[in-house]
């Protein structure tokens, strides 16, 4: 009894407390994790479980095109360059283009197919041929590029995303993908922002329903599988600020994408700094959840890192 008056005394006498605001996060706790970082600087603006593991689902893509990418750079592909399609890439579960066996697809096309349609067939294809015919191989290399790039906590099984228990990633380590793509391959990164692409003669359109949602947004990639839940790495740049944002584990694409929405518009505003945040999870109730200042119990408030920090492996700019 002593102890909660102490409380409510501590909390009636302060006068000068910082605003609090709750967000609404659409995910399960143990599936949940989000950060935002500056681009420009590598600061992080906003994290919650941005160093727990949790599955990629088919942001793993977006390290597939980095070596793809890095590929174009060396010469060793140009976009002209047919990439056979086996009966291991061909068999691959949807979301595909369909591919039968002895197909082949260009590099270019390639490219679109797996930024816009999130191709598993076309992904590893891409992984066999850069792999030396092998996707295990391919995913060690990519592991390895993880590794290369500061992604200190990722490993990859296959080059498309789909379930692998030993395939796991996390939101910090895919912003810093995320940043990399953008540093690395500006001259490429024009290919995220796109929302559909014609292929044998048919539109093939996507499902990165941030494109044209939000002024700014330019990218990058959504992913999903069940034991994800919704996951995406957004980009946003405009008047002068240049964010990315992962957020993983939504119950839904849409609650998703109002998710990351509300976390650009906090990280925009000035007065995000000053307030405190408290996290309101899929299935809680608001109401009567904790005193004054104190958040509410079982719910953990975002780690906001001190002014300056900064993503590893990834110096200021």
């Amino acid at each position: 009894m002593t102890a909660l008056v102490l409380l409510l005394l501590i909390a009636g006498c302060t006068t000068a407390a910082p605003p609090e605001t709750v967000l609404a996060v659409p995910a399960q706790p143990q599936k949940y994790a989000a950060i935002v970082v500056d681009a420009s600087t590598g600061k992080t603006l906003f994290e919650v479980n941005s160093t727990a593991q949790r599955y990629p689902a088919s942001l793993t893509k977006m390290m597939t095109l980095y070596m793809l990418f890095e590929a174009l750079e060396s010469g060793r592909v140009s976009k002209e360059t047919q990439i056979p399609v086996s009966n291991h890439a061909a068999s691959q579960p949807p979301t595909k283009l369909r591919f039968r066996r002895g197909e082949t697809i260009d590099v270019d096309s390639a490219i679109r197919a797996m930024v816009v349609k999130s191709a598993n067939d076309v992904a590893v294809a891409v992984g066999e041929y850069l792999g030396g015919g092998s996707e295990d191989e391919f995913a060690a290399m990519m592991t390895a590029k993880a590794r290369q790039l500061g992604m200190t906590s990722t490993i990859f099984r296959n080059a498309c995303g789909l379930p692998d228990d030993g395939q796991v990633t996390t939101a910090r380590d895919m912003a810093v993908l995320g940043i990399a793509l953008q540093r690395r391959f500006p001259q490429h990164f024009h290919y995220f922002s796109e929302s559909d692409f014609m292929f044998r003669g048919r539109l093939v359109r996507g499902h990165n329903d941030m494109l044209g949602r939000v002024r700014g947004v330019d990218g990058i990639k959504t992913g999903y599988i069940r034991a994800s839940g919704y996951n995406i790495a957004t980009s946003y740049n405009a008047d002068g600020r240049h964010l990315i944002v992962v957020v993983m584990g939504a119950q839904s694409a849409r609650q998703r994408n109002d998710h990351v929405e509300a976390l650009i518009q906090r990280s925009l505003s000035p007065m995000s700094a000053d307030a405190q945040t408290r996290l309101m999870y899929a299935g809680q109730q608001p109401a009567g959840s904790a005193l004054p200042g104190l958040p509410a119990p079982g719910v953990p408030t975002p780690s906001l890192p001190a002014q300056g920090s900064s993503l590893p492996g990834l110096p200021a700019q």
